[in-house]
């Protein structure tokens, strides 16, 4: 599916790729035409900012992959899950977050929610059954992330979407970590799933772009609420998403062996106190991964031993395949010093530094190199 979703090379001469089509202005041959191309809630839809062939040859493929209803494309990440948010709540809701959400969410929740007079609420990603007591009769929605952010909690999905359903809150996913191929949203009670597709599906940490995928039922909200505020994206970077989407399978299944593989190594040195890892068996939500995702992407994190910022320094100074950089899910490795998370209830209690790692697609051995070198020397600047 990856590799033939939003291709129809009859349409275009032949082209085994959908082309890039950049245009504002779509003409109507006649009166009519013009007419009957008007929709009932958008009398504009025949403009650039509602899509090309390679817009929705893009949005057709990710709703296929996710098993959702429909696809919007955003101009980054974090607009897809700003502009979700924004297209379910009104003042006066109640909304609950992870407390392991992804920061600028977070960020976006606090500063801009709560200022257009919705109640936010965060709860702890390990609430499941306690989470009902935290549900209003104007709770609009619950939003995941599973794993969380930096800290990589696995949430049980199914168990919150269904205690939501109880109070008719939606359940808004942010499912960039899994990706559609390791993780099937839709299957657990997910109403819209958001891809940062700048990370796994463009794959070549080159462009900036994020995806919402909705189920039926939340689909014109979301619609709406995207095309009232004007949100698009341009075509190249359109085109380098489903550029990517071709190799995603054969990227993922090597980013996951390569992460597993590394996080194992890492776990045995002196210098790391604790290895983050849903895949790994002794992690705490390897149960529920097992049960509910198909995969592992290639990010995690490590704890260090108890470390001063001399060590630490050391430590990055002698990586030499690893980049210091945001982003992650592109072909190469990073690792990035996170400091401690940002968190309402469910503090992580960390001892040493931690450091999120994004195992990419060189030589495992390598990486596995590499990075000991590197810690073998931070550990010898503490003596």
């Amino acid at each position: 599916m990856a590799i033939q979703a939003g291709r129809n090379p009859q349409a275009f001469d032949g082209l085994v790729n959908t082309p890039v089509c950049r245009g504002s202005t779509i003409l109507a041959s006649s009166l009519e035409e013009w007419e009957a191309r008007k929709l009932p809630n958008n009398p504009y839809a025949s403009y650039g900012r509602f899509g090309t062939a390679t817009t929705r040859a893009l949005e057709s493929s990710v709703a296929r992959l996710e098993g959702g209803h429909a696809s919007l494309v955003f101009p980054s990440g974090l607009a897809a899950c700003a502009h979700a948010l924004l297209a379910v709540v009104r003042s006066g809701d109640h909304v609950l977050i992870t407390d392991s959400v992804y920061g600028p969410t977070r960020h976006f929740a606090t500063h801009v929610l709560s200022r257009l007079g919705v109640e936010v609420e965060f709860y702890g990603p390990h609430e499941t059954t306690g989470l009902r007591s935290r549900l209003r009769r104007n709770t609009r929605l619950v939003f995941v992330e599973s794993p969380g952010s930096l800290t990589f909690e696995i949430q049980d999905i199914g168990a919150i979407a269904e205690q939501a359903r109880t109070v008719g809150a939606l359940v808004i996913m942010d499912n960039t970590w899994a990706t559609p191929l390791f993780f099937k949203p839709f299957e657990h009670g997910v109403d819209i799933s958001i891809q940062s597709a700048t990370k796994y599906l463009i794959g070549h940490s080159d462009a900036l772009l994020g995806v919402a995928t909705a189920n039926a039922r939340a689909w014109d909200r979301l619609r709406e609420g995207a095309h009232d505020l004007g949100q698009t994206a341009g075509p190249d970077d359109i085109f380098l998403a489903l550029r990517g989407i071709r190799s995603l399978g054969v990227r993922l299944r090597q980013h996951e062996s390569n992460g597993i593989a590394l996080a194992q190594a890492l776990r045995a040195h002196p210098l790391v106190r604790r290895v983050l890892h849903p895949a790994l068996p002794d992690d705490p939500g390897h149960r529920l991964w097992r049960r509910d995702f198909l995969g592992a992407s290639g990010l995690f994190a490590i704890e260090l031993q108890p470390v001063g910022q001399a060590q630490l320094s050391t430590l990055f100074s002698r990586l030499q395949l690893f980049g210091i950089g945001l982003s992650w899910g592109g072909y190469e490795s990073l690792a990035l010093p996170v400091g401690t998370p940002t968190r309402s209830v469910s503090q992580p209690a960390l001892e040493g530094p931690l450091i999120r790692i994004h195992a990419g697609l060189e030589n495992i051995q390598d990486l596995i190199d590499d990075f000991s070198q590197a810690l073998s020397a931070a550990r010898l600047a503490l003596s």
